[in-house]
């Protein structure tokens, strides 16, 4: 089972990994904000979550880890 992990000091919310996400299960979190100001990106489904890392490759801060 593959799970991603979002570091929320880097995650700026742009939501590229949203688009990226072929499962569309990744959404950035409406209630909550970093302490940078951004809404940060989270996987609603983790157990649909396939490890594909098109989330990670995506991003532009490097906040996303995929662990298979």
């Amino acid at each position: 089972m593959a799970r991603i992990i979002v570091d929320e000091g880097f995650c700026k919310g742009c939501g590229l990994c949203v688009d990226a996400c072929p499962l569309h299960i990744i959404e950035l979190d409406g209630a909550r904000i970093t302490p940078k100001g951004y809404h940060p990106a989270h996987c609603v489904d983790v157990d649909a979550c396939t490890g594909c890392a098109s989330c990670a490759l995506m991003c532009p801060d490097v906040a996303i880890t995929v662990e298979r």
